[in-house]
């Protein structure tokens, strides 16, 4: 975010740079690098209008003859062409204006015309297309006023109308200014919104970057915290009781807190790595999937929550994206069962589809006096994880008292990494109505 600094971090009024342009509000953005006088072209297209004049007269003895005037007409044009960023307005029709003095004066014709070309194009990439079109306009209607009208009364002596085929060519000319200026223009506002589309892709490339490590972040402390929390209790309440139970609950501590901090390592090295960009860099270790799930029931075990286990259908190895969101779903609801919910007890299935894992978690409540169960951050992750692989989350009071997150979770089989792309895993032990379990 910017503020009211603007893009490039100077004050600006919502209005634009430009103040008092003529023929309207300049429809370009205001780009610094195009503030330089450019002297070097101007000087170049006063060379060449200066040196191609003298030549062309050569062929047109009935013209007048060059002099200071026609030098100073000649050089007037690309001394306004030092403006034509600034006012590219008033630069068009001033060239204009003296392209068409130059011509009444009788003078020969010859690369005048190129002062005009130029600050047509300039402006109308500039967004003063009125100004270039009214310009061209001045300049095409003071010719045929002179060219069949008014060449009686004006220089040289003895000269005639102009031919309609002269005058043809001078409306092709016109024409083909029109259509390149276009064309620059055309290109010009291409470019720029391609900048503006890859420029807004790299912003929500990052925003989304920033969301999958917060919620990195606040799924690993959550429950590390949590677990922490709950077993700091116990160690307070027991610490002159019973000392070795005590002892217990600060070895859990310690293995949790251990935990969390390799988790938050693992996603600042990831952060540090994409920021970075160096090639070879690489997570110190795989990211947490449903193969850790005996070791999530073991820590809420620890910190007071029973948990039943239940797998429906042939379990399958999952691409690594939806594994991980599996697995910190599952973290959350029972992170938040410990936190907010009175039961010690909770159960999760997981259900294996063809293409899809729908995960529930559920606790016998009551909720506790501290929040409704499955509020806050949490329950916005794992929304979030979810629709990124275009499933959907469920969480809400079941109607028999207690609460429920129910996730589903669709996967490519062709994204599944070879090495367990075919094979299940490991048939575990199973109850009587087919359903796989173990007590955590």
């Amino acid at each position: 975010m910017h503020g009211f600094t603007g893009e490039h971090g100077l004050g600006q009024r919502p209005g634009g740079w430009r103040r008092g342009a003529p023929f309207g509000p300049s429809r370009a953005p205001f780009d610094p690098s195009r503030s330089a006088v450019p002297w070097r072209s101007s000087l170049a297209i006063a060379v060449i209008q200066m040196v191609g004049t003298g030549f062309a007269a050569q062929d047109q003895p009935v013209r007048a003859g060059l002099g200071p005037g026609s030098a100073a007409l000649l050089l007037a044009g690309p001394a306004l062409l030092l403006m034509r960023h600034r006012r590219p307005g008033a630069v068009v029709v001033g060239t204009a204006a003296v392209t068409a003095v130059y011509l009444a004066a009788g003078y020969p014709y010859g690369p005048v015309f190129l002062s005009v070309v130029v600050a047509c194009v300039a402006a109308v990439a500039a967004g003063r297309r009125i100004a270039a079109w009214s310009a061209l306009g001045l300049l095409w209607g003071s010719h045929l006023l002179t060219g069949h009208w008014l060449y009686r009364w004006l220089p040289p002596d003895g000269d005639g109308p102009v031919g309609w085929g002269q005058e043809l060519a001078v409306t092709a000319w016109a024409m083909a200014i029109v259509a390149a200026s276009e064309l620059v223009r055309v290109r010009r506002e291409q470019r720029a919104r391609e900048r503006a589309e890859r420029e807004a892709a790299a912003r929500r490339r990052a925003d989304e970057e920033r969301l999958r490590i917060a919620r990195e972040l606040h799924d690993v402390l959550a429950h590390s915290i949590s677990v922490i929390n709950v077993q700091a209790g116990v160690g307070l309440a027991l610490l002159d009781q019973d000392p070795e139970q005590a002892r217990t609950a600060l070895t859990t501590i310690k293995a949790a807190s251990k935990e969390a901090l390799g988790e938050v390592r693992q996603v600042l090295d990831t952060l540090r790595t994409s920021g970075s960009g160096a090639p070879g860099a690489a997570p110190r270790s795989p990211a947490p999937g449903l193969d850790r799930l005996e070791e999530l029931t073991a820590q809420a075990a620890d910190a007071g929550l029973a948990v039943r286990v239940e797998v429906d259908g042939v379990r399958t190895a999952l691409p690594p994206g939806a594994d991980l969101a599996a697995f910190r779903i599952v973290q959350e609801a029972l992170t938040n069962i410990v936190r907010h919910s009175g039961s010690r007890n909770a159960r999760v299935l997981l259900r294996y589809g063809p293409g899809e894992l729908e995960l529930r978690v559920d606790d016998d409540g009551p909720a506790a006096g501290d929040g409704a169960t499955g509020g806050g951050n949490g329950l916005v992750g794992m929304h979030e994880r979810a629709a990124a692989l275009g499933g959907t989350v469920e969480a809400g009071p079941r109607p028999d008292g207690g609460f429920r997150v129910r996730a589903r979770i669709p996967f490519n089989r062709a994204r599944i990494p070879s090495k367990g792309e075919e094979e299940p895993l490991e048939e575990p032990p199973r109850d009587k109505d087919g359903r796989e379990t173990h007590e955590g």
